[in-house]
């Protein structure tokens, strides 16, 4: 090992030339683990735009990215298969790429089973190359409960099992996986980064009213917007002292608006801005007097640990992974899906929003900066990296 260990990153999330947003976690996972380590990430991407593979090389951030985009053949009895074929090859051709510009990793991080954490298990059983796992799907949750399939979970279990370590973005996604039996000895809970422009403090700007703010992808299942407007619009019947924001968008982002518009709420009450960029969200995150989240389940929500970096109180589902962030010093909490209980909680937000500490939120959120978090994912590696080879 040089003076820097080498990490090699396996993703099967990650920005690429056809979504900026895809997997962004994952790409502040390794800036923050490039403060301290030289950092590569692997990208394989199935392109149906393409008929040869393309190899793009670039460098975000201190961050050396080599995608490798490949084709497969369409027609449907032989498109599964081309894939595969097609995906192992396309490893093939970036690792070498790999090899080339660089050298060989001293430690691997897979970010996102099942069939990433299969490229460090071979590398591991063939070069001795160790590895550890971050895990960020939902599926996992009882709630989501998507984690299916016979051959999948023996692979999961083998993969994990081999792993020198294995990171959960939030001890309720972690104690859900040891609970669909991936066994490892070395278990950690590791947060997803915030943005450095999070911690830089704005001034705010007066508004005539409480102005709430929704950040989150439009997905009802998990999110459950239509609940947060029904007790929009039963709040609105006895006091319009307030306006709400939504920001983001996502696959029933449509449904959403029209749901709104079905209830007769009024922009001056409820604002669709779509997605904004991130400077946006904490601009509106400074300029707002509390967030509001009305989540099914979530791993680790992003936004709960803005929302605390810039020091703005919370209306927040008491769920497992936000419970372990936020405490009554810091925000209100409701039952999962109960209403009556949040149109309770936002009636008490607008009249008590200032009674909250501004700057012991800040403090509370000092923990998700890319120092800290990239400090915790160094340590985990040099621990995998000098523990006696197998």
């Amino acid at each position: 090992m040089q003076n820097k260990p080498h990490v090699l990153f396996f993703t099967p999330w990650y920005p690429n030339r056809y979504d900026n947003m895809l997997g962004l976690f994952v790409r502040k996972h390794a800036e923050a683990l490039s403060l301290y380590a030289e950092v590569s990430v692997l990208f394989l991407y199935a392109d149906e735009h393409i008929q040869r593979f393309d190899i793009v090389t670039q460098s975000t951030n201190g961050v050396r990215e080599i995608y490798v985009y490949f084709p497969f053949v369409k027609y449907k009895l032989l498109k599964r298969f081309s894939k595969l074929i097609n995906y192992c090859i396309a490893f093939r051709k970036g690792y070498r790429t790999l090899l080339l510009q660089v050298r060989k990793p001293d430690s691997c991080q897979v970010n996102i089973l099942t069939k990433s954490g299969v490229w460090a298990y071979l590398l591991k059983k063939k070069y001795h190359i160790p590895y550890i796992i971050i895990e960020h799907w939902t599926r996992y949750l009882p709630a989501d409960n998507t984690y299916k399939g016979f051959v999948r979970k023996k692979i999961t279990e083998m993969v994990v099992k081999e792993a020198s370590a294995v990171m959960a973005v939030s001890s309720a996604l972690k104690n859900a996986m040891i609970q669909c039996g991936l066994k490892n000895k070395n278990y950690h809970t590791i947060h997803n980064v915030v943005d450095d422009i999070f911690f830089q403090k704005q001034v705010k700007l007066p508004h005539n009213k409480c102005r709430i703010l929704y950040i989150s992808c439009f997905e009802e299942r998990q999110k459950n917007m239509l609940g947060i407007l029904r007790a929009i619009k039963k709040l609105s019947e006895y006091r319009v002292d307030f306006e709400l924001i939504m920001i983001g968008t996502g696959v029933d982002f449509e449904k959403t608006i029209n749901y709104a518009k079905s209830l007769n709420l009024q922009d001056s009450l409820v604002q669709f801005l779509g997605e904004q960029t991130p400077r946006e969200v904490c601009n509106w995150l400074y300029q707002s007097d509390f967030l509001l989240l009305f989540s099914n389940y979530e791993t680790d929500s992003v936004v709960i640990s803005e929302s605390l970096a810039v020091g703005c109180p919370i209306v927040s589902t008491h769920i497992e992974a936000i419970a372990e962030k936020v405490s009554d010093k810091e925000g209100v909490f409701v039952p999962v899906a109960d209403e009556k209980a949040l149109l309770e909680a936002l009636n008490f937000m607008i009249d008590h929003y200032q009674d909250f500490d501004v700057e012991n939120i800040r403090h509370v959120g000092q923990q998700y900066t890319y120092q800290h978090i990239g400090k915790q994912l160094f340590n985990i590696h040099v621990n995998t990296i000098n523990k006696p080879k197998d």
